[in-house]
């Protein structure tokens, strides 16, 4: 093989490893936007079960104002009942008092369904609350440790970027011209193998003459389909054979 060759080949994998570290790099924000996300609905969860049990504290409290003041009118009615002296009087506050109590046995009823969804709602409380606190030691945790990936990886990634010129100079103006042009347009695999009397790039057959060429290991040597360098080595005799 072309010193070249193996000069690109070592220049490509740290491209790779560069584009890998890069990838990983740009999916911490999105981890970390998932966790927080997650950590918020279920704040918002419980924050909404708390307004239910409140909005069903304060429906509560109206039906027993309401229960009070008919109790109210029952003892002025009552009391009117004593002071009068008229039998149709007297059956009119009778009829008054007999509607107030029909009302606060409705109210009652109403009041003692609201505290049986109040019951429910505070057990639902107890729970969201419970789930909450394990949700947000989760996400503590996650969020932590999704710091400590994003320090080591933007490490990992300014010393690859740092040794990457080294490799490249080390390639030689020729081939590098050819490798950055390449990279370009065709992404990551740039130098490729023959494999099977085919590029390893696209996996078109390629001209015997192409392949004598690759085997000589005199000049660089391009596929004439897509471009790509192209290298041979022993091994992928054995794999023709095969």
């Amino acid at each position: 093989m072309l010193e070249v060759i193996e000069k690109l080949l070592i220049l490509q994998e740290r491209d790779r490893r560069i584009l890998q570290l890069q990838r990983e790099l740009e999916s911490v924000d999105p981890q970390r936007r998932a966790v927080l996300t997650k950590a918020e609905r279920v704040e918002a969860a419980l924050e909404n079960a708390r307004q239910k049990a409140r909005h069903l504290e304060g429906e509560r409290k109206k039906l027993e104002l309401e229960v009070s003041a008919r109790q109210e009118r029952i003892e002025r009615y009552s009391l009117q009942q004593f002071q009068t002296k008229k039998n149709e009087e007297y059956r009119a506050l009778t009829r008054e008092i007999d509607t107030c109590k029909a009302e606060i046995v409705k109210l009652e009823d109403q009041e003692l369904d609201i505290m049986e969804q109040a019951e429910v709602a505070h057990r639902a409380i107890s729970d969201l609350a419970a789930n909450a606190a394990t949700v947000k030691e989760e996400s503590a945790r996650q969020l932590a440790d999704l710091a400590v990936r994003e320090d080591t990886l933007k490490q990992h990634l300014a010393e690859a970027i740092e040794g990457r010129s080294t490799l490249a100079e080390a390639a030689g103006e020729a081939g590098l011209a050819i490798y950055e042009r390449l990279r370009k347009n065709k992404g990551e695999r740039v130098v490729v193998g023959v494999e099977h009397g085919a590029c390893g790039g696209c996996h078109m057959k390629l001209p015997a003459q192409v392949v004598i060429e690759c085997r000589g290991n005199q000049n660089i040597v391009t596929c004439p389909n897509c471009g790509r360098i192209l290298y041979y080595t022993r091994e992928m005799d054995m794999a023709v054979a095969e």
